[in-house]
């Protein structure tokens, strides 16, 4: 198989030589070429680059390459909800700290539990458990606290506890912390890509803007000074 795979290559290799030779030959008279003599024959001497033969595809990779596309996949869909997990938890955090009374406390906090139920508790109990185990670690990389220690800071401990006891039913837990270094290196790399897409996307936006408004300006300009 390997000897029939040279003589097909060998076979382009020549091909589009003699190809070349005869586009070059119609332009000039003498084509200079290295060569080298075996016996009574002298032989034309032409590099050509390297080429890899590759063998059977491992299907050990394979199963690899989907998991992580699976896994691309599942952080792409849940991590704007990290983003606005973090951004409602810093806005409750500086609002509690403006109240001072515990009946105020609590009542503001059932009014965005009652708000975030009606905004997102369809879309949350549609996700899947890998997804579920996914957002409770991006949620910690994006507020510095664990799921457990939210629920707890604002439920209680026995909230906590029973979050925690469903959690770990379904696979999950809420006290694991995010580890981008080792255990959670692949979702990081992920996260990365998709703040870099955001930042670029976000810049050429702006730049757009700075374009149309200098463009804008350039027609008042004209617009102002044009002759009647």
């Amino acid at each position: 198989m390997g000897h029939k795979k040279t003589i097909i290559l060998s076979l382009f290799a020549l091909l589009s030589l003699s190809q070349q030779v005869s586009a070059q030959h119609a332009a000039n008279d003498t084509i200079m070429l290295g060569a080298f003599v075996q016996g009574a024959d002298t032989f034309a001497m032409v590099f050509l680059p390297d080429v890899d033969i590759i063998g059977q595809f491992d299907p050990k990779f394979a199963k690899k390459r989907d998991a992580y596309n699976r896994l691309r996949y599942n952080v792409y869909k849940v991590y704007p909800y990290a983003i606005i997990a973090a951004e409602v938890l810093k806005n409750v955090d500086d609002s509690l700290d403006k109240m001072d009374s515990r009946h105020d406390r609590k009542a503001y906090l059932k009014s965005v539990e009652k708000e975030l139920n009606r905004r997102f508790k369809g879309e949350l109990v549609d996700m899947s458990i890998e997804q579920g185990q996914i957002l409770v670690k991006l949620i910690d990389r994006q507020t510095g606290k664990s799921c457990y220690h939210i629920i707890r800071e604002m439920k209680g401990g026995f909230n906590a506890l029973l979050a925690q006891s469903l959690a770990l039913l379904f696979s999950n837990n809420l006290k694991r912390e995010y580890d981008p270094y080792d255990r959670d290196k692949d979702i990081e790399t992920i996260v990365q890509e998709i703040e870099a897409y955001n930042y670029h996307r976000y810049q050429y936006q702006q730049q757009q803007k700075q374009r149309a408004a200098v463009q804008q300006q350039v027609q008042q300009y004209k617009a102002a000074h044009s002759v009647n």
